[in-house]
């Protein structure tokens, strides 16, 4: 075992847990889901049965991550962030096949603050910053910024999390990096 679970936690049959990653008290961690490399996940986080969590990840405490979600490499989730999995809840709990499930993923570097909301079938960008107490109903773009309920793009940020200022010809640089950003339209990229 190449990774740390505390002892108050369970995690079902099946998983694949990544080395250097830690799991920390009263998490819950179900059959077949995967953690990646070197994450960790903080106190009282449930992640459901085929959850992807890629490398690099930081699951801060009380999140739960609900069957049919990706987090892709270097996400990080605030306290409280909860994802959803059915756009109509109902009393009859869906068939174990999980077919009602629907998908949700958050890209590469994507950040999600505390106690946002994410419904499902949403895909979050690259880069993206959601903002804490979000309610995300929606795509959000690569490197957007969003905020309220429902989370609206507020802003635009760098991959460092830094909100660029775009001059009249829409090219930005980030003021900690000092890499370039092009904004087209409602687009915006890392220049090469």
């Amino acid at each position: 075992m190449d990774y740390f679970a505390h002892n108050s936690s369970v995690i079902d049959d099946n998983c694949s847990i990544g080395s250097n990653t830690r799991i920390w008290h009263f998490c819950h961690i179900q059959s077949n889901s995967q953690i990646g490399n070197n994450c960790v996940i903080g106190q009282n986080v449930y992640v459901g049965s085929n959850v992807i969590i890629g490398n690099n990840c930081r699951v801060q405490n009380n999140v739960s991550i609900y069957e049919g979600v990706v987090l892709e490499d270097n996400v990080f989730c605030g306290p409280s962030v909860v994802f959803t999995n059915l756009k109509i809840p109902t009393f009859k709990f869906p068939d174990a096949t999980g077919k009602e499930f629907i998908k949700t993923r958050v890209s590469y570097g994507a950040i999600i603050g505390a106690n946002a909301t994410i419904l499902c079938g949403i895909n979050i960008g690259r880069h993206s910053f959601i903002g804490a107490g979000a309610l995300v109903t929606k795509d959000v773009p690569d490197y957007a910024l969003v905020i309220g309920v429902p989370a609206k793009i507020r802003a635009w940020v760098s991959a460092s999390g830094i909100k660029l200022k775009f001059d009249q010809n829409g090219i930005a640089y980030c003021e900690k990096s000092n890499k370039k950003y092009i904004l087209n339209g409602k687009i915006v990229k890392e220049a090469e």
